[in-house]
């Protein structure tokens, strides 16, 4: 029966190995969505008093093109990017822009009145505006007293 030294340092990774690893990873390799083709839309969401704006990046994408649900309280914009014009890919040096379906979905930090929301779509950014269900609301009370 031979014997198996066991090297257990050399197992564990340097901080330069895990630096590079972690650098590649991040910006060098592509996002998931983009390994499976299905590009990134990338967001915003912010409280404006009453309702919730969501503000997404659609640029090349017409607003015929554009589906917004909204279920619970989870928002999702789905649609597709269309080429307009049609060029062999062995053509090609850079190639960064995305055509195709998309789908992103965000949860959104409060309850909204869906029946009240409205869309607009100009320059390339979609804006949402989802009023915040009347149980959220801050209400005023009034304290009345004797005096």
């Amino acid at each position: 029966m031979p014997i198996i030294r066991r090297e257990p340092f050399r197992e564990l990774m340097s901080l330069r190995e895990a630096m590079d690893r972690l650098f590649e990873e991040s910006y060098v390799r592509p996002r998931l969505g983009a390994l499976i083709g299905i590009p990134q839309v990338p967001i915003d969401v912010y409280d404006a008093d009453d309702s919730i704006v969501v503000e997404a990046s659609l640029p090349g994408v017409k607003p015929e093109d554009v589906d917004i649900s909204v279920v619970g309280e989870e928002l999702t914009i789905k649609g597709e990017a269309k080429t307009e014009r049609e060029v062999e890919e062995e053509k090609y040096f850079v190639q960064e822009r995305r055509y195709g379906s998309f789908s992103r979905s965000v949860t959104l930090p409060v309850p909204v009145n869906a029946d009240q929301a409205q869309a607009r779509y100009e320059n390339g950014i979609l804006k949402i505006t989802l009023p915040k269900s009347e149980a959220v609301k801050p209400k005023q009370i009034k304290v009345k007293g004797t005096t």
